[in-house]
């Protein structure tokens, strides 16, 4: 993409993993929810993970995640590249084998060509698509 006159990093008051809660601020929150009580949940909230696992079988588990941030670079392709690349990773982290993902965006509509939010997905799409992980939806 040709440079732009905006960058996508104007819309983050901080980048990445810096947008997150520290690890014992999240901790506090998530003790008002109380303790879950299903016996199938392996990883949960009381761990502070990036994923949860959840039993189905004996042998066999599910590993849920979701993943958000602000840009944390200003070509849009990469930040797509990023984005998945990023998500997909906490699924690893777990040990397990991504198999579909869903898109998350927020978009200042409006303020930015289109093409840019076009770019983003994108290259997000491919990265999914070149770990054998399939697009399945998403939300806005």
């Amino acid at each position: 993409m040709a440079e732009q006159p905006w960058r996508l990093t104007r819309w983050a008051d901080c980048a990445g993993c810096a947008a997150k809660l520290d690890v014992g601020s999240l901790a506090r929150a998530l003790e008002a929810l109380g303790p879950v009580r299903d016996p199938r949940l392996l990883v949960g909230p009381a761990t502070c993970d990036d994923a949860g696992v959840y039993q189905l079988t004996d042998d066999l588990a599910l590993v849920q995640t979701v993943d958000f941030f602000p840009p944390v670079v200003d070509e849009p392709a990469d930040f797509g590249r990023i984005a998945a690349a990023n998500a997909l990773s906490d699924i690893y982290a777990m040990g397990a084998r991504p198999l579909t993902a869903l898109n998350l965006v927020a978009f200042p509509a409006g303020e930015l060509p289109a093409e840019v939010l076009h770019a983003i997905l994108r290259a997000a799409a491919a990265v999914l698509e070149a770990a054998g992980v399939a697009l399945v939806g998403g939300h806005t």
